[in-house]
């Protein structure tokens, strides 16, 4: 008797831990950390989720921007986060070259964290300085020829300007000199003062300084033109082709997140990504509609890390 009154009191225990277990997701706020800036490509990417998920949701996704280290502060916090569904990874391509250049991180990048939605990409561009008397990228190499050591900025060490740069040279033959900032802006800014001759930039970041004819487009590295600018060829075009170093922008969790909450957003995030207006807006801002699957996005992130891997070992690339 005292044995099943034992029992009845642990089932009557159970009952709302049960509930809680079982309770649909979500049931209150979900954070979306952000590696970088407000205002930035990445914050871009949140935002145009955070109405939309908002509605469907009927709960806040409350944006927390946490900069610092190439988005390293960000990815270690959701990392460590309960795997519950309630923290999420706003996530850019510097995912791949961190594991590439960081000789150690916090967290594991296949381990730790698991890839839900890619949504959509933005594609290095090699631009000069509006004032710049080259006009097209043959132009731009015979100068590089004639001044060994020609510099080139970028937003940082091991980013993925910073290794179309590296690839572009090697394609070309020629010797450039990297100019590392802390981040895109100022290093934009000593290209269009005519202070560095030319930067491999994401087009999302550079796309205004473009349109006001104070940066000038030679070619797209990406695998095809762009909406935007679409008089730009690409380096494959002219002969001078280089792996993909687009940056994108993506949805990742803790790893250990339930599979029906991850795909539940992977569901959501997709289908939103078909909606006209949405695709205008990447589209505007210079980007290119990914909407990759948790599969392909796991395909993209391991080939990514392998490839990164190479060119910085080959070009001893090493964040400060």
């Amino acid at each position: 008797m005292a044995t099943r009154r034992g029992l009845l009191a642990a089932s009557t225990l159970a009952i709302p831990g049960l509930a809680r277990a079982q309770a649909p997701w979500p049931d209150r706020p979900i954070r979306l950390l952000v590696g970088f800036p407000a205002g930035g490509p990445t914050d871009f990417a949140a935002r145009i989720l955070q109405e939309p998920l908002q509605q469907l949701w009927g709960q806040p996704l409350v944006i927390e921007n946490r900069p610092g280290a190439s988005q390293v502060i960000a990815t270690e916090a959701v990392a460590k986060s309960a795997p519950d569904g309630y923290t999420l990874l706003l996530t850019a391509s510097t995912h791949t070259t961190n594991a590439a250049v960081y000789p150690r991180l916090p967290y594991d990048t296949l381990r730790d964290l698991a890839p839900i939605v890619n949504i959509y990409a933005s594609p290095q561009v090699l631009f000069t300085g509006g004032e710049q008397p080259w006009r097209t990228v043959e132009e731009l190499v015979a100068a590089a020829k004639r001044q060994p050591g020609m510099a080139s900025s970028g937003s940082g060490n091991g980013t993925s300007g910073h290794f179309a740069m590296e690839q572009f040279a090697r394609k070309a033959g020629i010797e450039l000199t990297y100019i590392a900032y802390r981040g895109g802006p100022p290093a934009l800014a000593d290209v269009v003062a005519g202070r560095v001759p030319m930067t491999f930039s994401t087009l999302s970041g550079a796309l205004p300084l473009a349109r006001d004819g104070k940066l000038r487009a030679l070619a797209i590295a990406g695998p095809q033109r762009v909406k935007v600018l679409p008089e730009v060829p690409t380096l494959g075009e002219l002969g001078f082709g280089i792996p993909d170093n687009s940056a994108w922008y993506g949805l990742t969790a803790p790893a250990a997140t339930p599979g029906p909450i991850v795909a539940k957003i992977e569901a959501d995030v997709l289908a939103m990504l078909r909606r006209p207006e949405i695709i205008r807006r990447i589209e505007d801002q210079g980007g290119i509609v990914l909407a990759e699957d948790q599969a392909a996005f796991d395909a993209r992130i391991r080939r990514e890390l392998r490839d990164n891997a190479i060119v910085a070992r080959d070009a001893n690339i090493r964040a400060e």
